[in-house]
């Protein structure tokens, strides 16, 4: 099975593993924000990323110095889950996030876990490893997170116009908090800030070269309507010199005029440039046009 634009983007991020104890507690308390399940009944994560499976209780281990009480088999084929259900990790945790089991009514993001800006890009890292996805640049721009916490994801928006100097777009979508990016130079640099400069140069290669097709096929499109006037032009410039001709009239046009309509009947693809370039003496593309504009004119004149 190919492996998706999303998946190699997370897959990337997972090889930035944060030094700084305060940055592996941020990016976990984006994750368990983000996640399936957070609550003073458990933790579930689930996920299809082999590298965050791996990654995952590493840095668990590192934030809070405990390691989950369900662990799947990296083998197992489909969507691997991981668990914590043990009160006593649990209150841990929450601890460590600045919650309580017993006073915590609604989850929020806790702003001294994220005072510093590398524990604000570790804290939405975690939260796009956990509940964001990203689309494939050669079917779209869009990217976002996924989260069941209202409040969370309030302000999670309000911290990405703090880092990133835009806001998100928000939606609601079967109860569930949408922060979402369409325009591609955003994501780019989203992806860039969260440590995916890879998957953000592939937003900037497939948007450049969108702009380079649609500027080829404006250009064909262009070079096809022109080709489709001088056709036509030419077209109706036979015509007249065919009725001028059946009419008896060549042989009575001022030189210059039956010297155009000689070269126009001789070379009826030409155009109009190449034919001022064989009259006697060459003359310009405009005069060019001026002499076939009378012969037409003459031949309308004829058939009124």
């Amino acid at each position: 099975m190919a492996v998706s634009f999303s998946a190699n983007a997370k897959s990337e991020m997972c090889r930035v593993f944060p030094q700084r104890a305060c940055c592996a507690l941020a990016e976990s308390f984006g994750i368990l924000l983000f996640c399936n399940s957070f609550s003073r009944e458990g933790i579930r994560i689930v996920t299809e990323s082999r590298e965050f499976a791996q990654f995952l209780p590493k840095l668990f281990k590192k934030a809070f110095n405990l390691s989950f009480d369900l662990f799947p088999s990296l083998e197992a084929p489909g969507k691997l889950v991981f668990q914590i259900t043990n009160p006593d990790k649990l209150d841990v945790i929450m601890e460590s996030c600045g919650f309580s089991l017993d006073r915590t009514l609604s989850l929020h993001v806790n702003l001294p876990v994220v005072e510093n800006d590398c524990c604000k890009a570790a804290f939405l890292r975690g939260a796009f490893l956990a509940g964001g996805s990203v689309t494939d640049p050669e079917k779209g721009y869009h990217m976002e997170i996924t989260t069941t916490h209202q409040s969370v994801a309030g302000e999670t928006y309000m911290l990405m116009h703090e880092i990133l100097t835009f806001y998100p777009k928000t939606a609601q979508r079967g109860g569930a908090q949408v922060l979402y990016i369409k325009q591609s130079d955003h994501i780019s640099d989203f992806l860039t800030f969260l440590g995916a400069p890879v998957a953000a140069m592939g937003i900037m290669e497939a948007r450049l070269e969108k702009e380079l097709n649609n500027k080829v096929n404006r250009r064909c499109n262009c070079d096809d309507a022109n080709t489709s006037k001088v056709v036509e032009a030419a077209q109706e410039q036979i015509n007249a010199i065919r009725i001028l001709s059946e009419r008896g009239m060549l042989e009575s046009l001022p030189a210059k005029l039956a010297q155009a309509a000689q070269a126009r009947q001789a070379n009826p693809s030409a155009t109009l440039t190449e034919l001022a370039g064989l009259m006697e003496p060459p003359i310009t593309k405009p005069a060019m046009n001026h002499r076939m504009k009378k012969l037409v004119e003459l031949a309308k004149e004829t058939d009124q």
